[in-house]
């Protein structure tokens, strides 16, 4: 997958595996990762998937309506190679934070609704539900910051709503940060993601 490896100054600091939205670039997320921590490793990876000539992680048939063949294979291609990294780059694959906005947020979501032991924590912003009733593994000990617009049309409250109760019946401690926005990825958002970051991941 073509994405950017940046050390870190800390060697022993989250690595930050960047995930942008539909349309983006391994760019995209590279100042947002620098602004929730400038000490972590960070790994940014560009989607697989071409829609119209625009990267995203998985297919989708419309707005909101997953392919969800394609998302279950697309996941599992983004684990095997977030591990075949930390083995290039040796880090720390049990320390890998995703940071994930959109389409990015949704494949993070997959990665944790199907792999126990795929992230330390996320930082979703403007999240779907990846799959309904599929069981979850346990996330006991996982943290995980949510993102959401109040206006988002894309991604409206019900389904954060809905991702947040998942995610903690599977065990996950959840924060959810609300802004008066849609879904567009605000500072303030950014902002509130570092400092939870800063007090349950660092």
């Amino acid at each position: 997958m073509k994405h950017i490896y940046k050390e870190g100054k800390n060697k022993h600091a989250s690595v930050l595996l960047l995930l942008h939205g539909t349309g983006g670039t391994e760019e995209d997320l590279l100042e947002v990762g620098r602004m929730i921590d400038d000490e972590a490793s960070v790994l940014s990876v560009r989607g697989n998937v071409s829609e119209n000539g625009m990267p995203r992680f998985f297919r989708r048939l419309a707005e909101g309506v997953f392919d969800e063949e394609d998302l279950i294979y697309r996941t599992n291609e983004l684990y095997e190679f977030i591990n075949d990294s930390a083995e290039k780059y040796e880090f720390d694959r049990q320390n890998v934070v995703a940071v994930g906005y959109s389409n990015g947020a949704n494949i993070a979501g997959s990665l944790l609704f199907h792999y126990k032991d795929s992230l330390k924590g996320a930082l979703l912003h403007h999240p779907m539900v990846p799959r309904k009733g599929i069981g979850l593994p346990d996330l006991k000990g996982k943290s995980i910051f949510i993102g959401a617009g109040a206006n988002d049309p894309i991604c409206p409250p019900e389904e954060t709503e809905e991702l947040s109760r998942l995610l903690k019946g599977a065990g996950a401690e959840v924060n959810v940060q609300w802004e008066q926005s849609g879904h567009q990825l605000t500072l303030e958002e950014v902002q509130g993601a570092a400092e939870w970051y800063n007090n349950n991941i660092k």
